[in-house]
């Protein structure tokens, strides 16, 4: 479950069907982490607070720039898959938004074959600190701590 195993759905899920132990989450788990779209809906379904946006499943470019406009500027457009900053604008006025939707959209499609975009009021100057808890099917759990995020280069930890 290390590297890039570790985030194929496909990979767990062939785990599962052939009774081999797979480190890591199940396929499911993996399939809505690698969605920030479908990871943000599950937050809010749970309750937990997030960022004011627009996760929705309309994805025409018109839309995604009403709802843009409804959030407020300043915004971030992301895409919804992977990561390492690609497909990522942050967008500061009104004018800007359309060549921003246009370009995350085609380096995300480019960078990881789909082009589906989310919208998140932009949070300047923030703190990204992660925690990582560990558990096992026992029921053993262990809390490696936290780790201060916060220093970005393109928007990927330094």
């Amino acid at each position: 479950g290390y590297g890039f195993l570790s985030e194929n759905t496909d990979f767990a899920q062939a785990c599962s069907d052939n009774d081999i132990t797979f480190i890591g989450p199940n396929a499911a788990a993996i399939h809505l982490m690698g969605s920030k779209r479908l990871s943000k809906i599950a937050m809010i379904e749970a309750g937990v607070p997030c960022v004011p946006g627009y996760e929705g499943d309309q994805q025409e470019i018109e839309y995604l720039a009403e709802q843009a406009e409804k959030v407020g500027f300043p915004l971030m457009v992301k895409a919804s898959a992977g990561g390492g900053g690609r497909g990522m604008r942050l967008v500061h006025q009104s004018a800007d938004l359309l060549e921003a939707l246009k370009t995350a959209r085609s380096e995300a499609e480019n960078a990881f074959g789909s082009g589906e975009l989310i919208i998140e009021k932009a949070v300047i100057a923030p703190r990204h600190v992660e925690i990582q808890v560990f558990g096992d099917m026992h029921g053993n759990y262990v809390y490696l701590f936290e780790r201060d995020c916060s220093i970005q280069r393109r928007h990927q930890k330094v």
